[in-house]
C-alpha cells in the first residue's frame, strides 16, 4: 500500500513540472472542458467555431484526490459488519492526455493512475471529438459542421446530466459533494455520438456495442444499444441561465448491462454496509445501490438546471427498468435526487450545498426497498486548480429482508476531500 502512494505521488509530481513545462503561455485547446475551476457547471463540451490551432498540440494533465473518512453504520446484525473507524483513505490519481490533432479534431484519453478498485494504472478511455471535416477537403460542409460535433472512441456514454458531476476517480471538482448518487449511472463502451447544438438547443444520437470489455469472443452476445438526448441549455441574461435535458439508454442484446456497475474506480464511502472481511477491492461499490437489471434495460432521465445569480438546482429524475438474467418478469429501479448551491465570494471561491437522494426499486431479492440519502457539504477553491470540500452524509435502508445485510441499515458522518486538477 506505501508502494502505491509512493507511486501515485511520484506521477502526479513529475505531471506537474512536465505540465508547468509544456503548457507555459499556452492557450487552452478549442472546445474543451476546463479540468479545473473553470468546467464548473459545462456539460458538453462547448461548440465554437473559432479556431486557434497552429499545428499538433499535447495538453499533459491530470488529477489527485485524498480523503479522511469519519463514518460509522449499522444494521439489524443479521449479517456482521465490517469494523470501520476513522483515517485516511486510499489517494487516487488520473492522467489526462489531450491532442489538437487537426483544425477541429480533438483527442482524449484517461488512464487511472490508481483506484479504490484497482491500485495499478489502466486505462479508462479515449475518444476523437470531430467539429470540422477539413481533412477531407477545406470547408467541407462548414455549414453543417458549424452546429454539429462527432465523438467515436471507446468512451463515457453521454446518458444524462448527472454523469458530468459526478467525481470520475480523482477528477472530483466538478462534484460538489464527496460522494455520487446512489443509482450511478456511468458505463465506457465503444460508440459513436452525434450532436447538433443550435440557439440554445442540444439533440445528440450515439450507438454503442453496449459492452465494457471488449473481445471478439461469444458473438451471439453483442448487439447494438442505443442512447439520444434532448434539450435547451441558454443563458438568459447575465445573471440567469436555464437548463433541461431529457435522456433515453436502451440496451441491446448483451448478456448484462453495465450502466450502473461500470465504474471501476469505486465509491468514496469506503467499507460503508459490508461485511466482515471485506477488501477494498473487491467491495469497490459501498454505499452504492445496482439494480442488475441485467439486459433489454430502457432508462430514462430528466435533469433540470438553472443557476440564478450564485444559486443553482439541479436534479435528477430516473426511471430503469429492465429484466435479470434468468428473469421473466423485468422490474423497475427508480430515482430522485435533487441539489442546491450556493456560490459566493471572489469569483465564487466558496460554496455550501444540499443534496437529497433517494431511491425506489424492485429488487432481484423480490423486495421493494428504498434507499435514502441526505448530505451536506462546503467547498473552497484555494486556486483554480485546489478545491477543499467537506460533507456529512446520512443514508438509510428500508424494506430489505431480515436475512440481508441492509436490513435496518444505515450509515452517517463526515468525509473532508482535497482535489488538484490541472
Amino acid at each position: 500500500m506505501k508502494k502505491v502512494i509512493k507511486n501515485s505521488v511520484i506521477a502526479l509530481l513529475l505531471l506537474v513540472g512536465v505540465n508547468m513545462n509544456a503548457q507555459k503561455n499556452n492557450r487552452s485547446l478549442d472546445n474543451y472542458r476546463e479540468p479545473d475551476k473553470g468546467g464548473i457547471n459545462v456539460f458538453e463540451a462547448p461548440k465554437d467555431t473559432i479556431s486557434t490551432f497552429d499545428g499538433v498540440k499535447v495538453r499533459i494533465g491530470g488529477s489527485s484526490t485524498l480523503q479522511f473518512q469519519s463514518i460509522e453504520h449499522e444494521n439489524s446484525g443479521a449479517v456482521e459488519l465490517n469494523k470501520i473507524g476513522s483515517n485516511f483513505n486510499l489517494a487516487t490519481a488520473n492522467l489526462d492526455l489531450d491532442v489538437a490533432l487537426f483544425d477541429g479534431v480533438r483527442m482524449h484519453l484517461r488512464t487511472y493512475l490508481s483506484s479504490r478498485h484497482h491500485p495499478e494504472p489502466y486505462v479508462k478511455g479515449g475518444y476523437f471529438q470531430i467539429d470540422k471535416l477539413e481533412f477531407i477537403k477545406p470547408g467541407f460542409m462548414e455549414d453543417i459542421m458549424k452546429y454539429t460535433t462527432i465523438k467515436i472512441g471507446h468512451m463515457e456514454n453521454n446518458y444524462g446530466d448527472a454523469h458530468f458531476r459526478r467525481s470520475d476517480n480523482a477528477q472530483a471538482i466538478y462534484n460538489p459533494f464527496v460522494g455520487n448518487l446512489i443509482m450511478d449511472a456511468f458505463t465506457t463502451e465503444v460508440g459513436a455520438e452525434v450532436y447538433y447544438r443550435r440557439s440554445g438547443f442540444i439533440g445528440m444520437v450515439g450507438i454503442s456495442n453496449g459492452k465494457l470489455n471488449q473481445s471478439v469472443s461469444n458473438p451471439n452476445s453483442s448487439g447494438a444499444s442505443f442512447l439520444a438526448k434532448l434539450g435547451y441549455d441558454k443563458q438568459l441574461n447575465d445573471d440567469l441561465r436555464v437548463r433541461l435535458t431529457g435522456s433515453v439508454y436502451n440496451t441491446g442484446q448483451v448478456p448484462t448491462s453495465y450502466l450502473y456497475s461500470a465504474d471501476r474506480a469505486g465509491s468514496r464511502y469506503y467499507f460503508v454496509m459490508e461485511p466482515v472481511g471485506a477488501s477494498s477491492a473487491g467491495n469497490f461499490t459501498s454505499g452504492r445501490y445496482n439494480p442488475a437489471l441485467g439486459n433489454q434495460i430502457t432508462a430514462f432521465m430528466f435533469n433540470p438546471f438553472v443557476k440564478y445569480k450564485g444559486l443553482e438546482f439541479f436534479g435528477t429524475i430516473e426511471q430503469s427498468k429492465g429484466k435479470g438474467n434468468a428473469e421473466l418478469e423485468k422490474r423497475t429501479a427508480k430515482q430522485f435526487a435533487s441539489e442546491l448551491i450556493y456560490r459566493f465570494g471572489n469569483d465564487e471561491n466558496f460554496f455550501l450545498g444540499a443534496r437529497y437522494n433517494k431511491v425506489d426499486a424492485e429488487d432481484r431479492s423480490g423486495s421493494d426497498i428504498d434507499i435514502e440519502r441526505v448530505q451536506v457539504g462546503a467547498g473552497w477553491f484555494m486556486t483554480r486548480n485546489i478545491l477543499v470540500k467537506a460533507e456529512y452524509v446520512n443514508q438509510k435502508y428500508n424494506g430489505y429482508d431480515t436475512t440481508s445485510i441492509f436490513n435496518a441499515g444505515k450509515f452517517n458522518g463526515l468525509m473532508a476531500e482535497a482535489v488538484i486538477s490541472f
